[in-house]
């Protein structure tokens, strides 16, 4: 018996290239009514603080494609245009 699929989710691409300082932007975690979107560290030294201001020191990821329902408000927010949603067919 095959379970009906109601809801797939969704590739979200983000191209770090242009998303360089997510930490300090943040302007698509704040929209997103779903919490779709995280940051994390990349550069980290123990004992020592990442400076957020310091391009490539954090990065935007996704978390949960899942919950993503496609409003695109994160897209029509980006400021570098750096997030592509993409349904599959």
């Amino acid at each position: 018996m095959e379970i009906p699929v109601t809801h797939k989710a969704p590739s979200i691409e983000i191209d770090h290239s242009k998303c360089t300082v997510p930490f300090l932007c943040k302007k698509c975690l704040l929209i997103c009514p779903q919490v779709v979107f995280g940051v994390h560290a990349v550069n980290v030294e123990r004992l020592k603080e990442t400076d957020p201001r310091v391009p490539g020191s954090y990065q935007l990821g996704s978390g949960p494609r899942f919950k993503c329902t496609g409003c695109n408000d994160c897209i029509n927010v980006c400021p570098v245009d750096a997030i592509t949603i993409t349904w599959p067919g």
